[in-house]
């Protein structure tokens, strides 16, 4: 089965507290964007094991939580414990929230997992205060083309990579497109572009992983968005 988190929840929940790829980018990298959290209610949109909601949370701000994986979900409640509401929800379908009901979402290497964006953006800006904010990294597209092996960068297609994680393998698929079609969804949905950051890698990664470190100074990883809700 194709993204079966279930299957392999807490070796992925490990991997995703400890890896440099997270810790020491991604993670610091989303949280920059998104600025000052304090008194937000803010919806964790495929929030996995709970790291991002731990640390809004250590922020100041009201965080909700929503993933598809009991898996993760579970693991989430551990460290967040009872009072944070988790929500075992498919972001490819409507979300079970009132409209405007968030200040902001929040939405971490999430988007690449999905083929429909225009349905899932769409939900966000319903859910979303006018002028509410949407932070959200996905794969870089060029990083999706060393994946695949592809020379197509404006197509927009699935491809599979293979995970081991505690001896497993486990087969992912992600979906490809280029940036015109990232800005074209948000305009559908929209939202209005504030920011797009491609980060580099935090200093101290040069010790503490130094092939990761070599690898992010030269190839993009991830890029990130700061988007506003306008009226549609």
């Amino acid at each position: 089965m194709d993204n079966d988190y279930d299957g392999f929840a807490q070796a992925y929940a490990r991997n995703n507290e400890s890896s440099p790829f997270n810790a020491r980018y991604e993670r610091p990298a989303i949280m920059a964007l998104a600025g000052d959290v304090r008194a937000l209610r803010v919806l964790d949109a495929g929030c996995g094991s709970g790291m991002h909601a731990a640390e809004l949370i250590k922020r100041g701000a009201i965080v909700t939580g929503a993933d598809l994986s009991v898996g993760l979900l579970d693991t989430a409640r551990t460290r967040l414990g009872p009072e944070v509401p988790l929500h075992q929800t498919d972001l490819g379908q409507p979300l079970d929230f009132a409209d405007g009901v968030f200040d902001l979402v929040m939405c971490s290497l999430v988007m690449h997992y999905l083929e429909d964006w225009d349905r899932t953006l769409g939900e966000f800006h319903r859910v979303l205060v006018p002028g509410g904010r949407l932070v959200m990294s996905t794969h870089h597209p060029f990083m999706d083309m060393r994946i695949s092996g592809s020379d197509d960068y404006f197509g927009t297609y699935a491809f599979t990579e293979d995970w081991v994680r505690d001896g497993r393998t486990m087969r992912m698929r992600f979906w490809h497109r280029p940036l015109r079609a990232m800005l074209a969804s948000f305009a559908r949905s929209g939202f209005a572009v504030d920011e797009i950051r491609a980060p580099e890698p935090r200093p101290e990664m040069a010790d503490e992983a130094p092939d990761d470190y070599r690898h992010l100074v030269h190839k993009a990883q991830f890029i990130l968005f700061s988007l506003t809700a306008t009226e549609l």
